[in-house]
């Protein structure tokens, strides 16, 4: 019985009210405010106008009140059900922002001090027949931390140190300071056998031609209200084909194998069909009445991360169903600063745009939550694995309490025993860059306490695993792996965070070293990704821009312009010369908003198209690129390929074309050899011909080549180089493309330029477009060589079949775009531009056979 309808809100000072009266069933709450349960506390103030929108301009300050209120939820609600002795009724509370004190009925039933999981509370004899009334009282945080010790590193809020929330709700790089909270899971009232399954836990033991094994361990709670024999029968369904278990619990414990003659496998969607078997288990007693049961989406498959090759070499490559792969995705952060809000559809949308993009990993960061039920079955269902961190990120936390220690144990045994049946989760990670930072910090002097938290990692977690997941491998750490004295970033050994780009980091150093930053033209060139010869780059990235919809919409108006307050307030990153000397270094420096969008977003993908190529020609010896970030949780300017509200930057279709599992690629800088090289994601062995063509920006001509190829599956190959005097016939190397074609359609078309975007003269081009609103598709002709050419849409949620690419000259492409929730496209309020379009000209467009003038840039 979900309680989800008729709740109301208020708010106190902190203390102000006697909780007994305000809990008490004959309180009148007539005047409070109705709220959506689940939800959050400024999502209603919100939707109520008592507060102004806090992703617009800088209201989030005016908001700041809302974090030191005491926020009470109540409700009613009848119930008329029985309760026998072998039975029980429990309040289940699937999600507390954060600290909470719960009464039914007037009664202080327990309190809450983690966001992070579920709370239970058995309420038998306090619940009423008919009308029952159900209070929430959640404080604010600092009443929770006065007198705690919060004098040592934390990054972002230091009251994060001792709470155990979304440490991003405190502000970060990418994120303002919004602390939420609020009841932002479902609450469920439920009947419970006191004698019922407490965990239930299936795992792939072993694989091999033609057969699985699948063991079936059970765990039983309260099993002496019994006093006859227990067993449990599993049943795992797909189809018609049902393969079942049975065995007798012993001392709270059963376990069975169940033996599945050719399986159907789980693999990622890039190497085959995520196959889900349903899985039934039943506690049943001597007569074979059912006691309790539960149905699971489980998946058949292995997954081991190998750390060494077949040649003694180091590795740290995924390997699923015996397969060696590539892991190819970006990091996630919650998908909205008010996570209780955040509907699943917005949920089901990034992640089928991830997969469109080639994602086949997500890695779920540590600053955030263990995410929403719904993540984890649609990386079930679309074939993502996940990296999953544990909720530490960038800071020490208090190992040495006792409390706390309490809270964090329940914390990390309820998360492993809710996701370890998703085939999806493919590793646990102990805490986001705490072991490589607090070494990095300790050398300066900033640091000077002895590694709190190191329990957690090293020891607490590690023996919770051991008891209820040992099915994958546990990491203490992202990055983590020294080599000998090498710190804990070490290219050598483990997962590395690449912030040589972006942030300057001067690598390798040795543990105790000084940290050296270099914040110059060179220090955070993309160009430094061609020099890390990493196992698995697990973080690396970029800045770029929002798409102009997204700006414009939480700009206040007369703000929208480059460099005004409001666009720097977008990005919460420190140092912002750092996004403008990437861009001096590739793009050149933006003068206005129109330049500052183009060359912010050109910079990014094609950055990251430089270092992802670079890791993937790697193979295996790199074996995992994952960009940091994916997604936003406001209208922000940050590393993210999708913005706030779901367009997508020029980096996501890029991605596209650089993940996708087979890559035709070019290594070359300027003055060196073009080294042509195909890789080969499929397990089939791939036969074609690489066209490789270099022509003018006028479409002449000057190189063509091709060259047949057979590359193994799961294989890299290098076909042929050629030197930049073979291929110009006396051209200038800054006034021409490349472009590697597929003979046989088998790969995307990949096009290269010798020189930077900025030691390029492009030749103005003209651009002719057809508009066509019933197919809600666009064709563009350019003239000569178009660069960048940008379709600017004026709604949320729009994506095209491609974008921000670039169109050879002569030649056409037609644009399909779509609505992901269906809704009609003005394609009036699409306009189309390219970097070296001529911006005073109009082209004639077609609307239905009706001539339009549209806009271009």
């Amino acid at each position: 019985m979900k309680l989800l309808n008729e709740w109301k809100l208020q708010w106190f000072e902190a203390g102000e009210k006697d909780p007994l009266e305000v809990s008490a069933p004959y309180y009148i709450d007539h005047f409070w405010m109705a709220v959506k349960v689940p939800g959050d506390v400024h999502s209603t103030l919100l939707s109520k106008n008592l507060i102004k929108d806090p992703f617009i301009g800088h209201n989030d300050l005016e908001c700041r009140w809302v974090e030191e209120k005491e926020w009470w939820y109540r409700t009613t609600f009848n119930w008329d059900g029985d309760c026998c002795e072998e039975e029980s009724m429990e309040l289940l509370f699937e999600g507390l922002d954060t600290y909470a004190t719960i009464y039914l009925n007037g009664v202080e039933i327990g309190s809450t001090a983690n966001m992070l999981v579920e709370h239970s509370f058995e309420v038998t004899r306090e619940l009423r027949k008919g009308k029952n009334v159900l209070a929430v009282r959640i404080d604010p945080v600092h009443t929770h931390i006065e007198g705690k010790a919060l004098n040592y590193w934390c990054s972002y809020g230091k009251e994060r140190i001792w709470t155990r929330k979304a440490a991003m709700n405190f502000g970060w790089d990418w994120g303002p300071r919004l602390v939420s909270t609020g009841i932002w899971k479902d609450v469920v009232l439920v009947k419970r056998s006191k004698t019922r399954l407490a965990g239930v836990f299936t795992m792939t033991t072993e694989l091999q031609k033609g057969l699985a094994k699948v063991e079936v361990d059970i765990e039983v709670s309260h099993p002496s209200w019994m006093k006859e024999s227990l067993y449990v029968v599993a049943e795992l369904r797909s189809g018609e084909d049902i393969f079942s278990g049975r065995a007798k619990i012993y001392r709270k414990k059963g376990v069975m194998t169940i033996t599945v003659p050719d399986p159907r496998l789980w693999w990622t969607h890039d190497l085959g069909e995520p196959h889900l078997y349903e899985m039934t288990v039943s506690l049943i007693d001597e007569q074979g009445n059912v006691l309790d049961s539960r149905v699971d989406d489980v998946g058949i498959r292995t997954v081991q991360v190998e750390q060494k090759h077949e040649n003694g070499e180091n590795l740290f490559a995924f390997n699923l169903n015996g397969v060696r792969m590539f892991a190819k995705g970006a990091n996630w952060i919650p998908v909205h600063n008010f996570i209780g809000s955040a509907d699943e559809g917005r949920y089901t949308k990034l992640l089928e745009l991830a997969k469109d993009a080639h994602m086949n990993m997500m890695r779920v960061w540590g600053g955030g939550i263990y995410e929403k039920e719904i993540f984890y079955k649609e990386c079930n269902r679309l074939g993502i694995l996940v990296w999953q961190d544990f909720m530490f990120a960038n800071a020490l936390y208090p190992d040495y309490n006792k409390n706390f220690m309490v809270n964090v144990e329940d914390e990390i045994t309820k998360v492993v025993k809710r996701l370890r049946n998703h085939a999806c989760l493919a590793i646990w990670c102990g805490n986001n860059e705490i072991d490589w930072i607090y070494d990095r910090k300790k050398s300066d002097g900033e640091i000077t306490t002895p590694f709190y938290g190191e329990k957690i990692y090293h020891e607490l977690i590690p023996e919770v695993l051991e008891e209820h997941d040992r099915s994958r491998l546990y990491w203490p750490s992202s990055p983590y792996g020294s080599y000998q004295d090498g710190d804990l970033d070490s290219e050598e050994m483990g997962d590395r965070h690449n912030w040589v780009v972006w942030h300057g980091n001067v690598e390798p150093r040795k543990v105790g070293e000084p940290v050296v930053q270099d914040i110059s033209l060179e220090g955070v060139s993309f160009k430094n990704y061609k020099k890390d010869l990493t196992l698995f780059s697990s973080e690396f990235g970029m800045h770029a821009s929002a798409n102009r919809y997204t700006l414009s919409k939480y700009i206040p108006e007369g703000e929208f312009y480059w460099k005004s307050d409001e666009m720097a307030y977008r990005n919460k990153d420190h140092f912002h010369e750092k996004g403008i000397l990437l861009m001096e270094g590739f793009s050149g420096v933006p003068t206005d908003i129109e330049e500052y969008m183009n060359y912010s977003m050109l910079t990014q993908a094609e950055g990251l198209k430089y270092g992802i190529e670079h890791y993937r020609r790697r193979k295996p010896f790199t074996s995992g690129a994952l960009i940091w970030q994916f997604n936003d949780c406001w209208p922000g300017t940050s590393w993210s390929l999708m913005d706030y509200e779901l367009l997508p930057k020029a980096s996501f279709y890029y991605a596209r074309k650089f993940f996708d599992p087979i890559l035709a690629t070019i290594d070359h800088d300027p003055g060196k050899p073009l080294r042509i090289s195909i890789v080969n994601d499929k397990l089939q062995d791939l036969k074609d011909t690489v066209v490789f063509e270099v022509m003018t920006f006028d479409g002449r001509q000057l190189f063509l080549k091709e060259v047949d190829f057979t590359v193994i599956g799961n294989g890299v190959q290098e076909l042929a180089n050629f030197t930049e005097e073979e291929v110009l016939d006396g051209v200038n190397p800054s006034e021409v493309v490349i472009r590697l074609r597929s003979k046989r359609g088998n790969f995307k078309e990949n096009a290269y330029y010798l020189r930077d975007y900025k030691d390029i003269n492009y030749p103005k081009t003209k651009l002719s477009v057809g508009r066509h609103e019933e197919e809600a598709t666009v064709t563009i002709t350019a003239d000569r060589l178009a660069r960048f050419v940008k379709l600017d849409i004026l709604q949320g949620e729009v994506i095209c079949s491609d974008n921000f690419f670039d169109l050879m000259p002569g030649e056409s492409k037609t644009i399909q775009l779509w609505h992901l929730k269906g809704e009609d496209i003005d394609l009036e309020r699409v306009s189309i531009s390219a970097m070296n379009s001529e911006s005073s000209m109009i082209e004639k467009g077609q609307k239905g056979g009706v001539d339009i003038e549209p806009s271009i840039f």
